[in-house]
């Protein structure tokens, strides 16, 4: 008896096959729409993952910012740099850290990117190494001459696939002289661009462009084997003695490990993709509506057909099943469209922007399923309405 239910559900469904198509593209566009938006908020986390383990896991940023909005506060100096890796057995080595955007000119060439102030010991602390060229000398550190080592970015911007070691540039005012040339990280995707950057050394920094001697901020590399949280806590205890804190008050800087920054940068991923999500799956409500509304009408067109099945033997329960059945595959018909359309929705995305196709077979399985929830959901009105029709009534019906 339900197989012949399941027939009758299909037979009125391809007899209007259009119509069908239209009830469902609510559902269609709502479960697509769900799951391109998780895929690809979960190709965009796994990209920033990526990035920030490319960084090395055992990457700590100190700077000198305090209170909830991160207010400036007292600055480092290098004192404090070289007491960080003296005092501490937990650090391998830091660096000074300090960046502004300006733009560089060769020629008649000219590109707009970060320039950051800081020593040799960066390359250790960022796992970067050089393809060509040197690194700062001792005597150009402590000088404060003006050279610069480029990232792959800057230098295609600038030089296209010429050699740069040993040509200058103009950074803003400063003709700085090229040493050396960053090992590409390959393509920036999802976030910054590694590789658009341009190290020169800390004192040129702070003569010729930020005109103090501050250290504003400190990148520091633990020794393999550390634990992050031990070392985050090292950090802080020294740095309130070095800033003479008392007890009673509030650290006026911030010690960062790229294990917080990935669980923040996680959380903000999450918290927008579920927003996301949530509205595309506004678009599942309004398919269901959909769906309410066409069975309706034909349940009013189809009033004599259900009179007949009623007045030859046909229990209320089975035409009720009929029409329940014909909104559920309805909406589980939507539901296979929407999955696959969903799915290359993202995977062309994710090409585009960069990011891994990422996708997620529990999210997918939901959608489905409640696609066919809204099925049962909207659909058991008019089915009832259809059961309870009176036979003579219905007979009657033209």
């Amino acid at each position: 008896m339900l197989a012949e239910t399941i027939t009758l559900a299909f037979q009125a469904i391809r007899r209007n096959a259009m119509r069908s198509f239209l009830t469902v593209l609510g559902v269609i566009i709502g479960v697509a729409a769900v799951v391109a938006m998780v895929t690809i908020g979960q190709g965009a986390s796994d990209q920033v993952t990526a990035q920030i383990e490319g960084q090395g896991a055992n990457l700590i940023f100190l700077s000198a910012v305090e209170g909830e909005f991160d207010a400036p506060a007292k600055p480092f100096d290098s004192d404090d740099v070289e007491a960080l890796i003296e005092q501490i057995p937990a650090v391998l080595t830091a660096a000074p850290f300090g960046s502004t955007q300006m733009t560089l000119v060769n020629g008649n060439l000219n590109h707009a990117t970060q320039v950051t102030g800081t020593d040799s010991r960066y390359l250790i602390v960022t796992g970067r190494n050089l393809i060509h060229g040197r690194a700062f000398t001792p005597g150009e550190e402590a000088s404060g001459v003006a050279v610069c080592i480029l990232g792959e970015t800057v230098r295609q911007a600038l030089f296209g696939r010429a050699d740069p070691v040993g040509m200058r540039i103009r950074l803003g005012a400063i003709s700085c002289e090229v040493v050396g040339l960053l090992e590409p990280l390959g393509g920036g995707g999802f976030g910054r661009d590694e590789d658009d950057i341009v190290l020169i050394p800390m004192r040129t920094f702070q003569r010729r462009i930020q005109g103090t001697r501050d250290i504003y901020a400190i990148q520091i590399a633990l020794r393999d084997g550390t634990s992050n949280s031990g070392g985050v806590s090292a950090i802080e205890s020294l740095m309130r003695e070095r800033r003479r804190i008392a007890p009673d008050e509030d650290d006026d800087f911030n010690v960062l490990s790229m294990d917080q920054i990935a669980e923040m940068l996680a959380d903000v991923t999450g918290v927008l993709t579920g927003l996301l999500a949530s509205i595309a799956g506004v678009s599942l409500l309004v398919g269901g509506i959909g769906i309410m509304n066409i069975m309706l009408v034909s349940v009013t067109e189809r009033t004599r057909e259900i009179g007949i099945r009623l007045a030859v033997g046909a229990q209320a329960g089975q035409v009720l099943m009929q029409f329940l059945i014909e909104a559920v595959v309805l909406s589980m018909f939507g539901g296979v469209i929407g999955l696959v359309l969903g799915f290359v929705l993202a995977a062309v995305v994710a090409q585009y922007m960069g990011i891994p196709f990422s996708p997620d077979l529990a999210v997918a399985a939901l959608a489905f399923v409640f696609s066919a929830f809204i099925g049962v959901v909207f659909g058991y009105f008019p089915a009832r309405r259809a059961a309870r029709l009176d036979p003579i009534e219905a007979l009657r019906h033209q």
